[in-house]
């Protein structure tokens, strides 16, 4: 007799538990086959599936274990296709199910933890939970269809208006980190759910400020920003909005200081790399509370131009020359500090 959970006649007939039955809501249909099995039908090696999966993050399972289904399948032979198309490398598919393992897992953890909160209450609530993600899944997986597709529109338009990027693999950029000062210690005084209003209000305000001044959030990490922008002067803006958000005591926002450099950066797979992202940390660590320093490409795109109407004359920005700082990688990183406009009423 086959024992329950091998995809026998016997676990076929046996009633799936709560669990399985919302594993097969949210994938589709209950696992019936092996690793060896799903290879085999995507014909596909069974070494470079097992590679894929551990690169998705996915349990381990061994050759016996009943742990798939068709989707599968139809996963591993697309792959298979998209890699036979010359659209992956072997080494860019690697980063990008990387990059997409990361991505899905965070998203899939908050979602749960979501849905798990909604049924906490009741009486059954893992039954409550299979029944309330069949009503949330398609809406769910609809709208996330939508958001990507609207990020990929805008991810195309950044690429065919930055002259050089499809056939160059440096684009110039400004590169800004935002940080939160004291974090640590203020963390200390909230509590779980009030520390993560607190780190979601400054995320969320930071990147709306930065998208309409035509900027990416490239990532956030817990108590920072970082973002990218074409427009030195945009994110020269975007960081003195922010400085000045957290130096006002009526203000929830934050206190602030950030970190700019503009020049060659290196963008791969939503993420950005070289010398300036590099300039842009250094210079944010090294700031005082409530200050945004910049480095010398900044300074020159911008103070240069004071005679440009739409320039740092506009803004009245003021820049104040700081020593050179000792940073790795650097001989010295020139400095300055960008100051707000005299208020002389």
């Amino acid at each position: 007799m086959d024992a329950p959970g091998d995809g026998g006649e016997g676990a076929r007939d046996a009633p799936p538990d709560v669990a399985r039955e919302l594993a097969a809501l949210l994938i589709g249909e209950l696992p019936h086959l092996t690793r060896v099995q799903v290879a085999e039908r995507a014909g596909v090696p069974l070494d470079v599936a097992v590679t894929l999966w551990h690169q998705l993050g996915f349990p381990h399972h061994s050759d016996d274990d009943v742990a798939f289904t068709e989707g599968d399948v139809a996963a591993l032979r697309l792959t298979s296709e998209l890699v036979g198309m010359g659209i992956w490398s072997p080494e860019s598919q690697a980063a990008l199910v990387r990059t997409w393992a990361r991505s899905y897992a965070r998203l899939a953890e908050w979602q749960t933890s979501l849905l798990a909160g909604l049924v906490s209450d009741v009486g059954e609530p893992a039954t409550a939970l299979t029944d309330l993600a069949g009503d949330v899944l398609p809406r769910v997986e609809e709208l996330q269809t939508y958001v990507w597709r609207r990020h990929l529109a805008d991810a195309a338009q950044h690429l065919l208006e930055d002259e050089g990027v499809l056939t160059a693999a440096e684009t110039q950029l400004s590169v800004c980190f935002v940080d939160i000062v004291g974090y640590t210690t203020h963390s200390r005084g909230l509590d779980g759910t009030e520390l993560v209003a607190w780190v979601d209000g400054f995320e969320q305000d930071t990147a709306a400020l930065v998208v309409d001044h035509g900027g990416q959030v490239i990532k956030t990490i817990g108590d920072e920003v970082l973002f990218t922008v074409a427009d030195p002067a945009a994110a020269v803006t975007v960081a003195m909005a922010l400085t000045a958000r957290g130096e006002d005591a009526d203000d929830p926002f934050p206190a602030v200081r950030a970190g700019i450099a503009h020049g060659a950066v290196v963008r791969r797979l939503g993420d950005v790399f070289g010398t300036t992202v590099n300039a842009a940390s250094r210079l944010t660590s090294a700031a005082r509370p409530g200050s945004v320093l910049v480095d010398a490409g900044v300074h020159e795109a911008l103070a240069a131009h004071d005679a440009d109407p739409g320039g740092a004359e506009a803004a009245g920005w003021r820049w104040h020359r700081v020593r050179r700082l000792p940073a790795k990688g650097f001989t010295h990183l020139e400095a300055w500090r960008v100051r707000p406009p005299r208020n002389d009423g």
